[in-house]
């Protein structure tokens, strides 16, 4: 694993929550089984960070035997719920950051990798709520949803409006889940920033938990180009006079690097690509991102968005992560 994640420890009846330190997830399988017997659990020195909440109807952590791996699998449907540490870097930028993200674990062939999936748009007055468009407080560097020059964004805008009247904040939940389920199926744990109509995070919440959490970052979008034929789809790269500001500097190549590998697995899978694959505009949660990070289009407003079409699409994605992290390596 990469990046660090949460360290939490369980007892067999009731669980005790230390929060995130950001070391190796599961627990020491020896104190888990101490925990079964009914022993006090020591846990190890940890620093103050975000409080980890477990909710009652979630199956229970499988407590390692003396014969089991030392990383036991979690049972399916297994996840953690995550808050935002102030501590952060970037933290401070966010305006809305009251809700928790869902950190989804692979109960088999684990990867010890953590992707995070954020279904585009979905935050209740997201729109009237301003966020810096760069973590230095610069103007934006090219026009989309805000116009270039502007200092300040909307903090989650509301999205656009498939031809057929569905919002896309409900066909990105949609894809979104599906791609939960296949990246788990994979063995990739997965971060959901977004897991139903309403998630109070921003934009800038939203990357800045991706970072401290996890190893990549995918946000699903459709574009609202207000065609009447479905164009295809594209990721948005990263603008040239956006690469020398800090952390796109850093990062801006492994962007565009997890955008092509999307783009190639969709189109081997058959779907319809856009031009080049790619159009560059300035967002804001590549300018905060400090990990590979990718805004993904996957049609626009005359594109199909039935089950099936959501679910290929999915499948095709977790392709193209796959194929990504493999060459990572």
């Amino acid at each position: 694993m990469r990046r660090k994640c949460a360290a939490i420890f369980f007892a067999a009846a009731s669980v005790l929550v230390v929060g995130c330190s950001f070391a190796k997830a599961p627990p020491d399988p020896a104190k888990s089984a101490g925990a079964a017997d009914g022993k006090e659990v020591s846990a190890p020195a940890v620093t103050e960070v975000p409080v980890i909440s477990i909710s009652d109807d979630r199956p229970a952590y499988p407590v390692a035997q003396e014969d089991e791996p030392d990383e036991p699998e979690y049972p399916p449907g297994y996840y953690d719920e995550i808050v935002i540490d102030a501590s952060w870097e970037y933290a401070d930028h966010a305006q809305i950051d009251d809700d928790t993200a869902r950190l989804y674990r692979a109960s088999s062939d684990r990867k010890d990798i953590i992707i995070s999936v954020n279904a585009g748009h979905g935050t209740k007055g997201g729109q009237s709520v301003k966020t810096y468009c760069h973590p230095d407080k610069s103007p934006k560097t090219t026009g989309g949803s805000t116009p270039a020059g502007s200092v300040k964004a909307p903090a989650v805008t509301g999205g656009m409006t498939f031809n057929d009247g569905t919002r896309e904040a409900t066909v990105t939940l949609a894809c979104a889940e599906y791609l939960k389920d296949a990246l788990l199926e994979e063995g990739y744990d997965v971060l959901m920033l977004r897991y139903d109509d309403d998630a109070q995070l921003d934009n800038v919440a939203r990357t800045v938990m991706s970072n401290n959490i996890a190893d990549c970052m995918i946000s699903l979008h459709w574009d609202g180009d207000g065609l009447t034929y479905d164009k295809g789809c594209f990721y948005i790269s990263v603008p040239e006079k956006l690469k020398s500001m800090q952390p796109v500097a850093s990062y801006w190549q492994e962007h565009d690097a997890l955008g092509e590998a999307l783009i190639d697995a969709l189109r081997d899978n058959g779907y319809k690509i856009s031009g080049a694959g790619h159009m560059s505009i300035d967002l804001t949660q590549m300018s905060y991102s400090t990990i590979p990070s990718v805004d993904i289009e996957l049609g626009n407003g005359a594109s199909a968005h039935d089950d099936t079409t959501l679910q290929g699409l999915a499948q095709a994605i977790a392709e193209g992560t796959d194929e990504y992290e493999r060459n990572r390596k």
